[in-house]
């Protein structure tokens, strides 16, 4: 399967964790709030979110309240192999991007997602040193992706939500 998507993430100055207001053309918004390590090895997140009607209300009010960090617009092509998603990103001011997704069960001890990603990343070519622990989010927050001390990687996006599947 590949689709194409069109997002734009309006990320909100956080007291902990991130969050932010995710719009797709011809989809409902909704607000993603996460914690994870901003680390280039492969990691674990938690994740939470919310459908909402319409992106300008929440974003008015939570730019009021908190504060926009910044907007990230991509263009991501979406794959899917086993349980991994496969990101090709096109992020405006920051060039092209490869991301591993893996959703988990909660009950998961993520040993299986972990070889899905190390395979993949094998496959693509991908030495730890390509790998990226920063988000878009900081990527652009720095200026650029050669700001960014690239020892290790992140080219994967490692998650947990708060209820439903595990990703790694």
């Amino acid at each position: 399967m590949g689709g194409v998507l069109d997002q734009r993430d309006t990320y909100f100055e956080a007291p902990r964790g991130r969050l932010k207001l995710r719009e797709e053309p011809g989809a409902a918004p909704y607000l993603v709030s996460y914690e994870r390590p901003e680390s280039p090895d492969r990691r674990e997140s938690r994740y939470r979110i919310i459908e909402v009607p319409q992106a300008e209300g929440p974003i008015a009010a939570l730019s009021e309240t908190l504060g926009i960090r910044v907007v990230v617009t991509k263009r991501r092509r979406l794959f899917l192999w086993q349980n991994v998603r496969i990101h090709l990103d096109q992020v405006e001011g920051l060039g092209s991007f490869i991301e591993f997704e893996a959703v988990a069960t909660p009950d998961s001890d993520l040993s299986l997602e972990a070889k899905r990603i190390e395979y993949l990343q094998s496959q693509f070519e991908l030495e730890d040193a390509d790998l990226i622990g920063a988000s878009y989010c900081d990527l652009l927050l720095a200026g650029s992706a050669s700001d960014i001390d690239h020892t290790g990687g992140g080219s994967m996006s490692d998650a947990q939500p708060s209820r439903g599947p595990r990703r790694r």
